[in-house]
């Protein structure tokens, strides 16, 4: 369009400076000047100039001079030569009466306008006289000045001059559009549209209107008119103003509510270079939710990344609706709560945070504990509707949760917030939770608050069992007898589960109390209808004892037959027991054919030194002394470490002695008093020798040797007999610190006394029940140290408890591996065995923990603690060697049978190899249940998180990604290279999501 009038206006240039002039220059003398012309007419400026500066040096006539001069520095401005605006000044200063002066000023500031350098324009237009031009020059001069002004981006100045020609008919058109456009960019529409509708000229009209008229309509509010134009111009327009007028036709559809008409436009739209903003992104997401098309509405919403305005909160709430229709609901909680942490509509935000604390409810919340979300929203709307459902879900959600510690503080200070079934039933649940963490005295206190609310009788009936539970887990059996006796006389108990083993528990109660009869009794019941099992294995075990110890023994080798019938991990025992009772029934060949049975049947039992000893005794009570000796030679050398040995080597010199072999007898004795100081069998040995010297004549020898065992005290012996019983009374009657301090001061007494090992057992004993670890562990020590037997043993399982309790694996593992060597109790070897697993694995030695865990695994009747704990091992010691596949198997056996932090780490593997697999919803739903079930483990948690984020990612939901990753970085500050990776990840994510839209900035900050 300027274009045209641009022609126009150099052919009226040319006319006036061509024609007219020429026919004054043709009457000049001065050839050279008339060939200069004719040069300068044919815009040929530089030659033009050369004979123009001729002329100009030459000649007399001012006027020649003065029009030479003009056309010089007319020439130097089209050749755009370095100082030309000086030459044409110099002309203005040097001859000002010049008739051309005016048009010099016109001339070259036109030029400049031609050429499109309206700053130039401007200055020189700046210099005209205008009231020296013609009307025509001066509406040329008026929109040339106002055009570049408004070009200049000064629309205030160059509405002035262009108001000057609106009227104009060479130039109204034109000028009409430029204010109409000039008022479009200050927003001022209407006067828009008044100066676009008095355009007349049709060329203008089909070029660019009908683009700002649809603009300014929509705008206005004029949505069916911005339609009509924008389609009209549509056919018309290059690429960019086609994207322009789709979004302007998408955006008045949408907002008309036609949603269907308005898709395909929006859609069509390219954005600002390419990219598209928030806004974008939102408004055919809403198109798309509107439809009914949540899943195309998801994927528009989702990529609003960091959005902090009106237009994301309602994205975000929208988004976390399209979510709960797609059934995905640990998306929509983290959509709901972005919303409600944005405060742009008050009541967005307070639906928002309604929906994310009833979701945190119902599947867990990764960021903060759920009663926390509840209790959150009840402060920050204390006057909501809604406050009833949220405190009862807020009870439930610790229940839920398993907080049941959290359950009992708010009951206990807001009494109101449940009835006294739902305090009842926490009170019971939290008892359970104490229970297992071996916390029996808050169990007790608990269970008793379940009984006193007395709101339901089946809770009240399983309190009281779970009472007797605990108590006898403190030692409290008389206790533990009278919740059991309550609970079975409950009108309720038989159809609870826990009835099912009273009978069994009774019976070890009454076991534990030497109320042997009682005990067989419910042994007997339990055992006679119990569903085939450990359990019932074990009460025909302790049937069978309770038998035994009452001397019943008969109907205990019955009971020790139907244990050994159900394979039972303890038949070594079983029949090792059964043998001894035919010797209490006088059947001493019956004894030794089981006794030889079982040492054939049981190599590897820990019970085969006590066979040996036991058939080594029947032959001597049989008169079978050589086998006898055989029975005890066998034992000392087959089992080197059992504390049987002294007893079988005192045996064997008894044997001897017995046969008048006294040499024999007296080297044994003296060997025994040398290898076992302190011990029984060495007192014994000693006083047995002594008979020996005697009868023998050799007193003094006796003496001489006496005097060389520190042990012997001859002139204290009764002294120390006397102090050690009054210690051991005080212990006896409960006086706890006066046994403590009569057993401390016995030692410094007697530091070898005969008893100074029973004095450090009982005071380690003492100091581990009071808590006091290191003067436990010293006692315990010197109990290990000093030999072995039941005491050494249980001494060495207590150091090496305290020791790992400790991690002090490093201190612990000698223990332990003497502990795995010498245990007679199956389960202190299964202890020393899987702390001997988790040493190695401490010292990264993976082939010897790989080797314990199968050593542990392969121990009968483990619990799914220790077996979750071997394949644990298993699991991070093939993670650790490399073995991948290994560890994903082990990693889900772990999975089936673990609790607390060892089942969030393997339900976060889980969710690892899922993804490894491709499986991103899949391992998402890992790491929902590692939120939900598993949120005090924060570390897992947070790292279940982080692979969250990573899925979301290949499944394009940027939203859920970035959300996820800023609130890891948020919420786990106490786990640094977890936000490191946080941080690492969400960058990324960022920079990535910045390329298409533009509400990001490139490095991922909005």
């Amino acid at each position: 369009m300027r274009k045209r009038f641009a022609v126009l206006l150099a052919c009226a240039l040319y006319w006036a400076q061509g024609t007219g002039q020429e026919s004054a220059v043709y009457t000049h003398e001065n050839k050279t000047y008339q060939d200069a012309l004719a040069l300068y007419n044919s815009k040929q400026y530089q030659a033009a100039q050369t004979l123009f500066q001729e002329v100009k040096d030459r000649t007399d006539d001012p006027e020649t001079e003065a029009n030479s001069a003009y056309y010089i520095a007319n020439a130097a401005v089209r050749l755009n030569q370095l100082g030309a605006d000086r030459l044409m000044e110099d002309f203005v200063a040097r001859y000002p009466t010049s008739v051309r002066r005016n048009s010099a000023f016109m001339d070259v500031a036109d030029y400049y306008f031609e050429n499109g350098r309206y700053p130039y324009a401007m200055k020189w237009y700046g210099m005209v006289d205008q009231s020296s031009l013609s009307r025509r020059e001066r509406e040329r001069f008026d929109f040339n000045m106002g055009y570049s002004l408004f070009s200049s981006h000064k629309p205030d100045e160059a509405e002035r001059y262009l108001q000057r020609v609106s009227n104009s008919q060479e130039y109204g058109s034109q000028a009409k559009y430029y204010l109409g456009y000039i008022s479009y960019q200050q927003d001022d529409y209407e006067e828009a549209n008044q100066r676009f509708d008095q355009i007349t000229d049709q060329e203008v009209l089909e070029e660019k209107l009908s683009y700002y008229q649809a603009d300014m309509n929509f705008k206005l509010g004029n949505f069916e008119q911005a339609i009509e134009q924008a389609e009209k111009q549509l056919p018309k327009s290059d690429r960019r103003e086609v994207s322009e007028l789709n979004k302007i036709i998408g955006e008045s559809y949408f907002n008309l509510g036609r949603y269907a008409e308005a898709i395909p436009y929006l859609e069509k739209y390219q954005g600002n270079r390419g990219r598209w903003n928030n806004t974008d992104y939102y408004l055919l997401g809403y198109a798309y939710y509107k439809q009914g098309d949540f899943q195309n509405a998801a994927q528009q919403f989702n990529k609003i990344v960091g959005g902090n305005d009106s237009v994301a909160q309602n994205a975000y709430y929208h988004l976390a609706e399209c979510y709960l229709e797609l059934g995905k609901k640990q998306e929509a909680l983290n959509a709901f709560r972005n919303a409600s942490q944005m405060e742009f509509s008050p009541e967005i935000r307070q639906d928002a945070f309604l929906n994310y604390a009833r979701l945190s409810y119902e599947i867990g919340n990764p960021y903060q504990p759920v009663p926390e979300v509840l209790q959150d929203y009840m402060k920050t709307y204390p006057n909501a509707d809604s406050h009833e459902e949220i405190r009862e879900l807020l009870v439930d959600s610790y229940i839920t949760s398993r907080n049941f510690s959290g359950a009992m503080e708010l009951l206990e200070k807001n009494p109101g917030y449940a009835s006294k079934a739902t305090y009842q039933k926490v009170a019971f649940l939290y008892g359970v939770e104490q229970f297992l963490a071996e916390d029996y005295s808050g169990a007790l206190m608990s269970f008793e608050k379940a009984i006193q609310a007395a709101a339901d009788a089946r809770f009240t009936a399983r309190s009281r069992y779970w009472k007797a539970e605990s108590a006898f887990a403190t030692g409290s059996f008389e206790q533990a007898l009278t919740q059991y006796a309550q609970f079975r006389a409950s009108p309720v108990a038989a159809s609870l589960e826990e009835y099912r083993e009273l009978d069994y528990q009774m019976g070890y109660t009454y076991f534990k109390l030497k109320d042997y009869g009682n005990a067989a009794t419910h042994l007997q019941r339990y055992a006679g209808s119990a569903p085939e099992g450990p359990m019932k294995t074990d009460a025909w075990m302790r049937l069978g004892d309770s038998y035994f110890v009452s001397s019943r023994y008969r109907p205990a080798i019955e009971a020790y037959d139907n244990a050994l019938a159900t394979g039972s991990p303890e038949r070594d025992y079983a029949a090792y027991q059964k043998a001894i009772s035919y010797g209490f029934l006088g059947q001493e060949e019956t004894k030794r054919e089981a006794l030889g049975t079982f040492i054939g049947r049981f190599p590897n039992s820990s019970l085969k030194d006590d066979a040996l000893f036991e058939l080594g005794n029947s032959y001597v009570q049989s008169g079978a002394d050589a086998r006898a000796i055989e029975s005890y030679d066998r034992l000392i050398r087959e089992s080197p470490g059992s504390s049987l040995v002294p007893a079988a080597k005192m045996r064997k010199g008894l044997v001897y002695f017995n046969s008048g072999q006294n040499q024999q007898a007296l080297g044994i004795f003296k060997q025994v008093a040398a290898d076992y100081p302190n011990s029984q069998e060495a007192i014994q040995a000693v006083a047995t020798a002594k008979l020996i010297y005697v009868d023998l004549g050799q007193v003094d020898q006796y003496a001489a040797w006496v005097r060389g065992l520190d042990f012997v005290e001859v002139t204290d012996s009764e002294l120390e007999a006397a102090s050690y019983e009054a210690a051991d009374r005080q212990l006896v009657q409960g006086n706890t610190p006066a046994a403590t301090r009569a057993l401390e001061k016995y030692l410094q007494q007697f530091p070898n006394g005969a008893n100074r090992v029973e004095a450090h057992f009982k005071l380690g004993q003492i100091a581990f029940a009071a808590g006091e670890a290191d003067k436990a562990l010293s006692h315990f020590k010197v109990v290990t140290d000093a030999g072995r037997g039941e005491r050494a043993e249980q001494s060495l399982t207590r150091v090496c408890e305290i020791l790992v309790s400790r991690n002090d694996y490093k201190a612990a593992m000698p223990y332990l591996e003497r502990l795995e060597a010498t245990a007679d109790i199956p389960q202190n070897r299964t202890f020393a065995q899987s702390n001997l697993m988790k040493g190695y694995f401490e010292q990264k030695a993976y082939d010897q923990t790989l080797a314990y865990a199968e050593k542990v695994l392969a121990s009968p009747s483990l619990d799914d603690r220790i077996r979750s704990d071997a394949r644990l091992m298993i699991a991070r010691s093939a993670w650790a060697t490399g073995n991948r596949e290994k560890a994903r198997q082990a990693y889900a056996e772990v999975l089936s049978i673990a609790t607390g932090s060892t089942a969030a780490e393997a339900l976060y593997f889980d969710a690892f190899f899922k993804r490894e697999d491709g499986a991103y919803e899949a391992s998402n739903q890992s790491v929902q249940r590692l939120a939900r079930d598993f949120a005090a483990y924060k570390e897992w948690g947070g790292k279940g998180l982080i692979l969250m984020a990573k899925n979301f990612e290949q499944l394009e939901d940027a939203f859920q990604a970035t959300y996820i990753l800023e609130n890891v970085i948020s919420n786990f500050g106490a786990f640094p290279e977890i936000v490191a990776e946080a941080r690492t990840e969400l960058a990324q994510i960022k920079t990535r999501e910045a390329r298409r839209n533009a509400s990001i900035t490139p490095d991922g900050n909005r």
